[in-house]
């Protein structure tokens, strides 16, 4: 059975880049976001239940994400009546990863891993972190307004606990630290793994 590695860490603190070197190890990686993508893009298994609760979204035969968002911000109830059709759907695309993926690891990439209590489906967690002042840099530089950064921060658990609760932390100052640092947790795992079948 693989081991399975959580990715986390909060908007900007380098979680994509992190995965991006998982997957040139060799590592299978599962998108939390990549799957929602894929429901919202045409075809997709999201479209017609949340078109139906949100008309104005639907362009191309897909969910327009900003639409979406225009839509929420006008009446937030319906975030929560989103969110009971996409996380069923979203849980059912990672379990179908898991079970259709071989490798000795494989890591699930999920923003709010910790938050959605995702981590009990794993093994051990990677938290990614930097600065608050590189990780504002970091989200302002791809063109987010201040007040969107902080209404995302405010429904992300703090930096301090997710830390607090991982198995590894991984700041991501550089590239060739986060590759080096990767390079070392897997090495860690495959110990781990080698001392289980020797026991």
């Amino acid at each position: 059975m693989s081991y399975r590695l959580g990715l986390t860490g909060s908007i900007g603190m380098g979680k994509s880049t992190t995965a991006a070197i998982l997957l040139q190890y060799g590592v299978p990686v599962w998108d939390a976001d990549g799957a929602v993508h894929r429901l919202y893009n045409a075809g997709g298994a999201a479209v017609a239940p949340i078109a139906a609760m949100c008309p104005d979204a639907l362009v191309d035969d897909g969910l327009d994400r900003s639409k979406l968002r225009a839509a929420i911000a006008a009446n937030p109830d319906l975030l929560q009546r989103i969110q009971d059709i996409v996380h069923p759907l979203v849980a059912a695309d990672r379990a179908d990863f898991i079970a259709k993926t071989e490798g000795e690891i494989i890591a699930l990439d999920i923003p709010l891993l910790f938050e959605i209590g995702a981590d009990s489906l794993c093994d051990g967690v990677i938290v990614v972190t930097i600065s608050p002042q590189e990780q504002r840099r970091r989200v302002l530089a791809r063109g987010l307004s201040d007040a969107d950064f902080q209404m995302i921060l405010s429904k992300q658990m703090p930096d301090l606990e997710k830390r607090a609760r991982a198995t590894w932390v991984v700041e991501t100052q550089s590239i060739a630290h986060v590759t080096a640092e990767i390079g070392r947790i897997l090495a860690e795992i495959r110990r781990q793994q080698e001392g289980a079948k020797d026991a």
